[in-house]
């Protein structure tokens, strides 16, 4: 279990995290990265299979235990004392396992189609799969990131059921209106809607529209 000492310095706001193992991982990290630069103190949540793709697709190397964890992507990030919070899949005493826990939005990024089922069925089974149950109890805001190809009749179903629970599905499907130029730049497509639908700044992407708006007030 992490070593959760105090906080040193009050924070905007709290938004959970959870990285899960589909490909994607990028997201998730970059989304942590911005949520940082924010001013957010992060609950993260790392699935082991996402450790495993976390290696795979990016140069981060995550140790396996949450304190060491929580000192890379501090370091990493260079986040305040205590702005990052790295909990263990069965760590029930962090805050995103009761309701009675701070009342802040969940971000599944990317999120497996295992544990999209997991939340569609309501399983408890780990502390992501629980902070994803107690987010749609509580009816707290839940967005999340699945990234498969091609989705089956039973993705797509489990999609269905938790958007009709009040889930936000926000597949990672970049758009390319904005001409990408880098691989950077399709990840910071989809941080950047995510980020809109937390209801936080974002300069990574200017909104459709904008440019139209300042020419037509000028």
């Amino acid at each position: 279990m992490a070593d959760h000492d105090a906080v040193s310095e009050p924070f905007e706001r709290t938004i959970n995290l959870a990285i899960t193992g589909a490909s994607g991982a990028q997201y998730g990290l970059r989304l942590l990265e911005c949520l940082v630069a924010a001013d957010c103190r992060v609950h993260v949540m790392v699935s082991r299979a996402a450790q495993v793709v976390i290696a795979t697709e990016t140069d981060v190397k995550l140790p396996g235990a949450p304190a060491a964890m929580q000192a890379t992507l501090t370091e990493r990030y260079q986040a305040k004392p205590g702005q990052i919070l790295v909990f263990g899949r069965e760590d029930w005493f962090a805050p995103p396992a009761s309701g009675s826990g701070a009342k802040a939005p969940l971000v599944i990024c990317p999120c497996s189609t295992g544990t999209l089922s997991a939340l569609a069925s309501g399983a408890s089974n780990n502390l992501i799969e629980r902070a994803g149950d107690v987010a749609l109890k509580e009816r707290r805001p839940l967005i999340v990131v699945p990234r498969e190809a091609p989705y089956s009749e039973i993705h797509l179903d489990n999609m269905l059921r938790l958007t009709r629970m009040g889930a936000t599905i926000i597949p990672a499907s970049p758009g390319f209106y904005h001409r990408p130029e880098r691989v950077e730049d399709l990840i910071d497509f989809i941080v950047a809607r995510l980020l809109d639908h937390l209801g936080l700044p974002q300069d990574l992407m200017p909104r459709w529209g904008e440019a139209r708006v300042a020419r037509k007030t000028r």
